[in-house]
């Protein structure tokens, strides 16, 4: 087996440096001369996928690797409370592969680019290097508030000055009981050994470090000026913008030099550069380019089910017959490049290589010896704030790639670019093709500061509902003092007859009998987990696919509980505390325009998801589609989504849903005993002014049987347990056709006509549609799917308390189907005609 010779051999031998270490270290290490007055050498890692070329799968699996090992290290629990920290510009894709690797944790990096609108929340120093300056820029301040484990990930750890500084920095903002540093390599001298130690004495938490190898550098006396002197003796030779490897047979690399030198020379003679011809990824809208202001695990989901269609358009732009594609990302844009690298290596049989351009100045030097065979120089085309100068890509002139896909954000797709001296052409000077891939530039949204002038703010418990008042604002008027209730016989009569709508008047409050609330409970603690991973599930498709920062706007009253969970959940699994709302939709009026308004002044609409409980036939569905557009069409405010994320959509009638089965939802067992002691929303011209939000009642005095919180938090107790469960849920989801096909519309259709009822709006299927009937109108009969279970327990008690017939059914599409007769439409006759009678 041949030798292949140390990449640190060359500054070994000049400058007298020793790296000491265990059998890894020389694999993963190199050495290079830094043009640097504060070090002389640079530890050029292999697997870092920076300034040596590196298969993305080694890449992404040593970062993975990492991460896996700090799980292990936090176990499940601290795992799924920790946030991860990667530092600008070098670690910034490690930290987010670590991230990965610890179980789709939430993450940050440190940036070294301000961004105009985006408040710091942090900054530290890292005082070896070329740039100094770290921002912190979180789009949710909150991320780094949390009390789990924070952890710190850099491609090295030497003197841990810069974890140190950074670590000094947060604990005295957001204190916590626990860090874990990560790095490739533990170069720490001996005299550095016991300074973490210390310092986590001195602030009180625990400070663990993980690492892939450890070892450290002998430094002779001199060294840095011997190293200085060297750079200076060797750039004096160096071509101004490359250097080109000599023909060698050194090592596999260079030998693959050697066969594609015809090639690189008659690239090198093209001038008058065309330009890169692009590729359209095909991003997801809204979707950040990477960690600079947070990335979720949500979005991880998402960029994960996105992936393969954008490889699919790289491969299908890739010349003909290309052997070595190179994956070039831009400085702190490591992340994104990589796993479309990773992906492109998956589905194309070229041999795929991954690295990233940088602002470090490091000598090049064609020596088989030395880490950086060769550079290309060229102008800063970010309009960096330190004003322009020089970027560098490492080991790509000469090495043999047929195609370089450069991939970049869109802050960077700048005139300099395309220069003739920029980046793109001189990659053309070493390949025969160059692809140009543009990530959109993720900048958080500003929510708008205006305030309606007539608008009141949201109500909030414990004044309105029995909700924490961060849990839920209620963008409705208090209507409390006012008398709306009606026997249930009275209403279901003026309803059918035409004489009133159902939302001018309140049913009166079911009190559920001991035996029922002993039912719920049952049927509570039975549910609660299967429950816990549906919410789970649909939170993280909406956080994949809808929006990475939504306002949450729940349906009044049974989707409250549901967006109040949902919340929950966003702030358990990734730290983020979701604005909550809740707002009134009727059936044949439409949802509240005032509260539209108020929403639209005070968020971005398109950060809005309406949430439900559940779907029946899926006419709260269109209701709310045709009230957007009208809405829309009136104000001139657009932006809103109209698609109704549900737990549960049985009817087939959303895409955003945590499961499409027919199973009980607790809280549609009772009525605003489960809802925060909130009505049903009302909607009447005398009490409902044309700069009022639509109104409900506070049932204060039903505290006594309240089971509202008691309800989120027997759900929320099961998340940690489902997690792992409801974010795969969420992954299969996301990669399956969710396309409505309404098939339980068209089943209320067929028993409509088959039960002779003829009105789709007296067919309630699904068993929260059912018990809602049960409990607020008059029913005639319900159907129940043969052999239903225990779901329909409930259902059954409340059908015998009111003498209501239960059919079983073969072949219904629901576990059960409530039937509302026309008894008081004017005419209605049975099939014999005779008139009908219950």
């Amino acid at each position: 087996m041949k030798n292949v010779v140390w990449t640190g051999t060359w500054v070994a031998e000049r400058l007298g440096v020793e790296l000491v270490g265990d059998e890894k270290l020389s694999d993963l290490l190199g050495l290079a001369l830094r043009r640097n007055p504060r070090r002389a050498h640079l530890l050029v890692s292999n697997v870092l996928g920076k300034h040596v070329p590196q298969s993305p799968s080694v890449v992404y699996g040593h970062g993975f690797a990492l991460g896996r090992r700090v799980r292990e290290l936090l176990g499940a629990e601290g795992a799924r409370a920790a946030v991860v920290l990667g530092y600008a510009e070098t670690a910034t894709g490690l930290g987010h592969c670590v991230a990965d690797g610890v179980g789709l944790a939430p993450y940050l990096h440190s940036t070294r680019r301000p961004v105009p609108g985006v408040d710091t929340a942090g900054g530290f120093e890292e005082s070896h290097s070329h740039a100094t300056s770290h921002l912190l820029l979180p789009e949710n301040p909150a991320l780094l508030a949390g009390a789990g484990p924070l952890v710190l990930v850099d491609d090295e750890f030497s003197t841990g000055n810069t974890v140190l500084n950074t670590i000094r920095d947060l604990h005295a903002r957001y204190p916590r009981d626990r860090y874990v540093v990560v790095a490739l390599v533990d170069m720490r001298s001996a005299a550095d050994l016991g300074r973490l130690a210390e310092f986590a004495t001195e602030i009180g938490a625990r400070v663990d470090l993980v690492a892939a190898a450890r070892g450290s550098v002998n430094l002779p006396e001199g060294v840095l000026e011997k190293g200085q002197a060297l750079v200076a003796e060797h750039e004096s030779t160096e071509p101004t913008k490359t250097t080109e490897p000599t023909k060698t047979t050194e090592t596999t690399e260079t030998t693959e030099i050697t066969k594609t030198t015809e090639r690189a020379e008659a690239a090198d003679s093209r001038r008058g550069y065309p330009g890169a011809a692009r590729v359209e990824l095909g991003w997801p809208r809204g979707l950040p380019d990477g960690g600079r202001h947070g990335f979720t695990p949500g979005q991880r989901i998402r960029l994960d089910a996105a992936l393969p269609a954008m490889s699919a358009r790289v491969a299908e732009a890739l010349p003909e017959g290309a052997r070595r594609v190179l994956v070039l990302g831009f400085e702190e844009l490591m992340y994104a490049p990589l796993r479309l690298a990773r992906e492109l290596e998956q589905v194309v049989s070229a041999e795929v290589r991954y690295s990233t351009t940088t602002r470090s100045p490091v000598l090049a030097l064609d020596d088989p010896g030395y880490a950086i065979r060769t550079r290309l120089v060229f102008p800063a085309h970010d309009d960096p704030d330190d004003g322009p100068g020089e970027r560098y890509a490492y080991n790509v002139a000469g090495a043999g790639f047929d195609a370089v896909v450069a991939v970049v954000d869109s802050a960077a797709d700048t005139p300099a670019l395309h220069a003739p001296d920029g980046l793109l052409a001189q990659l053309a000077e070493h390949t025969p093709s160059v692809l140009l891939a543009v990530v959109p530039s993720y900048v958080p949204a500003r929510p708008s500061t205006e305030r309606p002038s007539m608008l009141p703010e949201p109500l909030r418990g414990p004044a309105f509902s029995s909700y924490a008042p961060d849990e839920v604002g209620w963008l409705l008027q208090d209507l409390s003092d006012v008398t709306l209730e009606a026997p249930t016989e009275e209403r279901e009569e003026a309803i059918q007859s035409g004489g009133a709508h159902y939302a001018e008047s309140l049913p009166v409050e079911y009190q559920p009998s001991p035996q029922y609330q002993e039912l719920f409970q049952t049927a509570l603690g039975t549910s609660a987990a299967r429950i816990a991973q549906a919410v789970g599930a649909v939170t993280e498709l909406v956080l994949a696919e809808r929006s990475p920062h939504p306002v949450l706007v729940s349906l009044a009253r049974a989707g409250t509980p549901v967006g109040v969970l949902m919340r929950r959940w966003a702030q358990h699994r990734h730290g983020l505390d979701l604005p909550h709302y809740a707002v009134s939709i009727v059936r044949g009026r439409g949802v509240d325009a005032n509260a539209l308004r108020w929403l639209a002044a005070h968020h971005d609409p398109a950060d809005v998801v309406f949430v439900d409980g559940w779907t029946g036939k899926g006419a709260i569905t269109r209701e709310l589609t045709e009230a957007i557009r009208e809405f829309e069409s009136a104000e001139g405010i657009t932006g809103f989504d109209p698609e109704i994320a549900v737990l549960a959509d049985p009817g087939s009638c959303v895409r955003t849903y945590g499961t499409r089965e027919d199973f009980l939802i607790p809280s549609a067992c009772l009525n605003s005993t489960v809802s925060g002691l909130i009505s049903r929303t009302v909607l009447r011209s005398d009490l409902v002014g044309e700069y009022d939000f639509h109104g409900a009642k506070f049932y204060r005095e039903l505290a006594g049987s309240d089971v509202s919180v008691d309800f989120l938090d027997a759900v929320a107790a099961h998340f940690p347990d489902v997690a792992d469960a409801a974010v795969a849920q969420a992954k299969e989801l996301l990669a399956t056709d969710r396309t409505p096909t309404w098939e339980g519309w068209a089943a209320v259709e067929r028993i409509s006509e088959e039960y002779e009822i003829h009105d789709v709006n007296l067919v309630k299927p699904g068993v929260g549609e059912t018990t809602r009937v049960l409990l607020r109108r008059v029913p005639w009969k319900i159907l129940a799917r043969a052999g239903a279970g225990t779901d329909l327990d409930h259902v059954r008690l409340l059908a015998q308390q009111r003498g209501v017939p239960v059919e079983e059914v073969d072949e219904l599409p629901y576990t059960c189907v409530g039937l509302i007769h026309p008894k008081y439409t004017r005419g209605a006759t049975g099939a014999d005609g005779k008139a009908v009678t219950v």
